[in-house]
């Protein structure tokens, strides 16, 4: 399975705020972690998604690179909240023999 095209489908839901679809993609015991905060289990993973869809009003998500191996793809990102917040982020997606997400660890960068 190439990770590299799973985590661009992951990315290609998240920006389309297609709650179904990511929590398709995630396994049961997914680990999700960011700069704001930290989650175990399918259902609270599935609750902080959910929450990041309904605060904004559009997701623009530009892959500026990425790098995998066995089991894991790392991303740099542009991601554009509602036409006017940058963030730029690095996404780390870990994913299980059935090609499920079982973790997303993402860190806030700089634009400079």
């Amino acid at each position: 399975m190439e990770w590299g095209d799973v985590f661009i489908q992951y990315l290609s839901a998240y920006e389309q705020k297609d709650l179904e679809r990511v929590s398709d993609m995630f396994a049961d015991n997914i680990s999700l972690r960011d700069w704001k905060i930290s989650v175990k289990g399918k259902r609270l993973a599935v609750d902080e998604t959910r929450k990041n869809f309904e605060n904004a009003d559009s997701i623009e998500i530009d892959v500026l690179s990425t790098m995998a191996n066995e089991n894991m793809v790392c991303g740099e990102l542009k991601i554009v909240v509602d036409k006017s917040e940058t963030l730029f982020v690095v996404d780390v997606l870990t994913f299980n023999e059935n090609g499920k997400i079982t973790a997303i660890h993402a860190y806030l960068g700089r634009d400079d």
